[in-house]
C-alpha cells in the first residue's frame, strides 16, 4: 500500500484511491482489503482454532485453506499482472494458484479426518 503497488482494479466505489505514480483512475485499496482479511482475520481465525487440540500439521492446513480463500475472493479487486492478465477470461494466475492450494489443503484435511474416524 505504501509502495503505491498492486493497486486494484478501477472503481467508483467512495473509498476508491488515486495511487501516486499510475494512471490517475480511482482505484479499490486492495493491499488494505488483503491486510484486513489475510492479516487480521485470518489472524483472529486461526487464534480461535488454536484452543482445540488438533492434530500435528492441522493448522498448517487450516491457515493454507483459509489464505486461499480469502485470496480467491480478494484477487477480482486487484488488477491482473500486465504480462499474464485473465486465464480463462476470468481467473488471475494469483486465483489459479489459490485454487491449488485450496484443493490440496482441503484434500489433506479430509484425508486425515478419515484416517481418525
Amino acid at each position: 500500500f505504501i509502495n503505491g503497488e498492486l493497486y486494484g482494479r478501477v472503481t467508483n466505489v467512495p473509498w476508491a484511491m488515486v495511487f501516486p505514480n499510475s494512471d490517475g483512475l480511482s482505484r479499490h485499496p486492495s493491499q488494505l482489503y488483503e491486510a484486513f482479511f489475510e492479516g487480521l482475520v485470518l489472524f483472529v481465525i486461526l487464534w480461535k482454532l488454536r484452543k482445540k487440540d488438533y492434530p500435528d500439521g492441522h493448522m498448517v492446513l487450516y491457515f493454507m485453506l483459509l489464505y486461499g480463500i480469502f485470496r480467491f475472493f480478494l484477487e477480482f479487486f486487484r488488477q491482473p499482472d500486465p504480462q499474464i492478465g485473465l486465464l480463462f477470461g476470468i481467473f488471475s494466475m494469483g486465483q489459479i494458484l489459490c485454487m491449488a492450494m485450496i484443493i490440496f489443503s482441503a484434500m489433506f484435511l479430509l484425508l486425515k479426518r478419515s484416517d481418525q474416524g
